[in-house]
This record gives C-alpha cells, structure tokens and sequence, in this order.
C-alpha cells in the first residue's frame, strides 16, 4: 500500500502543533468542502484532508505514525505492513475483544490508514477502541466518533462491527465518554457497549456545550456591515455583522449550541476571519488600487 504523507496533506512540518494543525485543517476543509468547491477534485481533497488531520490530531495515531514515518518513507513508497499490523509484532496482541467501530467520522479513510490504526481509528500499538486495559468479561467494547449533527438532532448512524453493519441511535445530546449499550449486539450474544467520541467536524468546534465556528468575511462586509448566511447545527441563519467588526470579534447565536440534559442548550459562537479575496481582473485589481489610495499608510495608525 501507499505511504501518506499526511504532513504535507495539511501543509504543515512536521514539527507544527496542535494549534497549527487545527488551523491548516480548518482553512483547507472549508476550502475544499464539497458543498463549497466547484473543483472536480474537491471531494477526493476533502476526504485526504480529513485523514490527515484524524492521523495528527490524535497524540497516539500521530506518535504512532511519527515513528512509522522517521523510517524514511515518502510519498508513493511503497508500504507493507508487519504480520498483526503497524506496532504489533507477532505475539503482541490485546487481551481484549477485536471490534472496529466506525462510521461516524466520515468514513472513506484509505488502506494506509485502516493498517495504521484499524477502521474505527485506532492506533495499532495501543489499546483495542473503547477499552482501559481489559474489557470486563462478556460485553464487548468500542468507540464510536459522532457527527456532531447526531448529536445535535438525536438521529441515527451507521456503525460497522466486524463486518456486520449496525443502525444506532444516537441521544441527543449525548456526551464525550457515555456509552450506548446494544443488548446482544456484541461477540458471543453479548452486549456491545459504544462509548461516545466527537468526530472532527470541517465547520464546528466543540466548547463544553457551545459551538464554535470561524466565519470568513469580507473586508467591506467588515467595515459597512453585512448580512451573512452562517451554518449551525440547525441548519443556516442569517447574522447580521456589526459595522467596524475587526479580525477575532465572536458573535453569539443563543440556543445554537449542543442540547443539555434539562432541555436546554448552548450557544453558538461565531468568530470573525477577515479575508482579502483574490482579484481575478482589472476590475477588481482597480478596486484594491482605489482603496490603497483612498487609505494610504495611515489605517496601520489608526
């Protein structure tokens, strides 16, 4: 199978942080995001860029790919996996069931990534998903990564479960480390219990309750004032932006966030980004030479 370089996907070195990489993954998904791209190979860039950031965003699968990559592969190396997978030599199994839970974080991941850290996105030296060392006798023992729209509406996803595929509801409102419990649904007749993770969302962050999302605006729209059509979890909403709104102003959506146990729920907060578009003529080329003449040095004052 084929080396991915996941570093070079988000465009980011190797020594980049956390903040980095959450970065770069925010501005390319938002820029390759299928809803958004009129790219032909806008879908085919938005799930490699997802890969990437569920690789390094994760301190283990980033470790574990780390040490994979210091062995001097590059991208179109050829890769084969050891018997028992990536950081499990032979004899180096788990004592516990063998479950992939997977499905909620978009799925589509290539063969470098399943060998690397199993379809529910695991890294393969570490413990089998969902346990703390041995999973108790009898029920069986996952993670499950949640869109957080699931989460937001109580709606059902797909799961798939040593090859069988299975439809779970999932509650609204449910939090990071509760468990789903399917009766009879694990090995052996057993019960499978899903403890409950957050996919990487393109658009959303997660805060507690609150959601958080970077909105991108234009320069005029920061300056005059606009009406912007914002996505939640809800579906979109206009805001109104202020005038004189500068780059990192959050403007809060009430009630946009996640659901709470008591009926309620959280805000969502929306962050400015001010974004100077690309002129792509001579007329837009114009508009910047206007406003360069028309504010001189003297806004780097102001």
């Amino acid at each position: 199978m084929e080396f991915k370089d996941y570093y070079g996907v988000l465009g980011v070195e190797p020594s980049a942080g956390d903040a980095e990489i959450k970065t770069a993954y925010r501005r390319l998904a938002r820029k390759y995001h299928p809803d958004v791209s009129k790219e032909k190979s806008a879908e085919e860039t938005f799930k490699a860029v997802n890969e990437a950031y569920e690789a390094l965003r994760d301190p283990d699968k980033r470790k574990a790919y780390d040490q994979l990559r210091a062995g001097g592969y590059r991208p179109g190396d050829q890769v084969r996996p050891p018997p028992g997978g990536f950081g499990r030599g032979p004899g180096g199994g788990v004592d516990f069931d063998e479950i992939f839970a997977g499905g909620g974080a978009g799925g589509g991941f290539s063969d470098f990534f399943e060998s690397m850290f199993g379809r529910g996105g695991r890294a393969g030296g570490g413990p089998r998903a969902g346990a703390r060392g041995s999973a108790p006798a009898g029920d069986t023992r996952a993670k499950v990564a949640v869109p957080l729209a699931a989460v937001f509406n109580g709606s059902s996803v797909r799961v798939s479960v040593n090859g069988r595929t299975l439809e779970v509801r999932v509650p609204k409102g449910v939090k990071p480390g509760q468990v789903i419990r399917l009766a009879k649904q694990g090995n052996a007749g057993r019960d499978l219990l899903l403890e409950v993770e957050y996919a990487a969302d393109p658009q959303f962050e997660v805060d507690g309750r609150n959601i958080i999302h970077v909105l991108p605006v234009a320069p005029w729209e920061a300056a005059l004032g606009a009406l912007i059509s914002v996505p939640t979890l809800g579906g979109a909403v206009e805001l109104k932006i202020p005038a004189d709104s500068e780059s990192g102003r959050k403007l809060r959506l009430r009630g946009r966030g996640l659901p709470t146990s008591d009926g309620s729920a959280g805000d969502q907060i929306v962050e400015l980004e001010i974004l100077a578009p690309k002129a792509h003529n001579n007329a837009q080329q114009a508009a910047y030479a206007t406003l360069r003449d028309a504010f001189g040095d003297d806004w780097r004052r102001a």
